[in-house]
């Protein structure tokens, strides 16, 4: 089975922050990305939001205690703090990786590993956001071959 057409990609990976009001501002801040949608819960929280950036998009929310609200949690939730994570994190295609590397640390992202140029090709970095989430960026595209 295929995955159904759509203008950008069909996997959209889904976070889940405490403060994903304060996040928003932050990802679109420190990483690039711009609101696409965003539903405030009527609480104070976000119920769903999209962030787009180039033909990809991410989705978030707010932690709650949802049905799947309690399949995810922001990673400094689950007791296992910022030294490890759950298992997963975003790669993203940049255009320009010493800039974005030198935006997002200005804006306060940890960066855990610095840039550098890999072996399987490209140049790229990974870090953490304020509440624990792993991303990487980099040049290197795999939809390229």
């Amino acid at each position: 089975m295929e995955a159904a057409m759509t203008q950008g990609s069909p996997v959209i990976p889904c976070l889940r922050y405490r403060d994903a009001p304060a996040m928003i501002d932050w990802l679109c801040s420190a990483f690039g990305f711009e609101r696409h949608m965003v539903v405030p819960n009527g609480e104070g929280g976000i119920a769903h939001a999209q962030l787009s950036m180039g033909g990809g998009m991410i989705m978030l929310g707010s932690s709650s205690d949802s049905d799947y609200g309690r399949l995810m949690r922001s990673p400094d939730e689950d007791g296992a703090g910022k030294s490890v994570h759950g298992g997963q994190s975003v790669y993203v295609v940049v255009d320009d990786v010493d800039a974005h590397h030198a935006r997002a640390r200005a804006a306060g992202a940890e960066i855990v590993i610095d840039i550098k140029d890999e072996e399987y090709g490209g140049r790229g970095y990974t870090c953490r956001d304020p509440e624990g989430h792993v991303w990487s960026f980099g040049g290197y595209d795999p939809w390229m071959g």
